[in-house]
């Protein structure tokens, strides 16, 4: 058992339950496991940015708090419109002994509601223009 969370502590569970738990939550924020398939070694792809198979728009895979991956879309909009369940934002991950990040985290906003003309950045699904996009 050990604490669970990259910017904050989310849980203290085992391997096992700590799957499980981050596997309901990425669900019902509609994360995923991994950003992309993992690269072979005469692979440069992975180099690109990923591009959406449904509309060809980019994607921007950020961390989750809880190890899993969100794409999100390429910029801010005000939260106005963009519908509640698709609202993130991104938390600085500091170096440790030092406040220069290193990275960011994805976090959905649930808590409090935006202001409605605060920026903030929708996932990819509620701003993706392709046929099959979810809703």
């Amino acid at each position: 058992m050990r604490v669970r969370g990259l910017a904050f502590p989310m849980a203290e569970l085992c391997d096992a339950c700590w799957n499980d738990f981050a596997d309901d939550l990425a669900r019902y924020e509609g994360a995923g496991r991994t950003p992309r398939d993992t690269p072979g070694p005469e692979d440069v792809a992975w180099i690109e940015p990923s591009m959406c198979p449904e509309c060809g728009g980019t994607l921007r895979p950020y961390p989750t708090n809880y190890d899993r991956w969100v794409r999100l879309a390429a910029k801010e909009l005000p939260a106005k419109d963009v519908p509640a369940r698709y609202r993130w934002r991104l938390l600085p991950l500091p170096a440790r002994y030092s406040a220069v990040p290193t990275g960011f985290v994805a976090v959905r906003i649930g808590g409090t509601e935006p202001l409605p003309g605060e920026m903030v950045l929708p996932a990819h699904a509620a701003v993706c223009l392709g046929p099959d996009a979810s809703s």
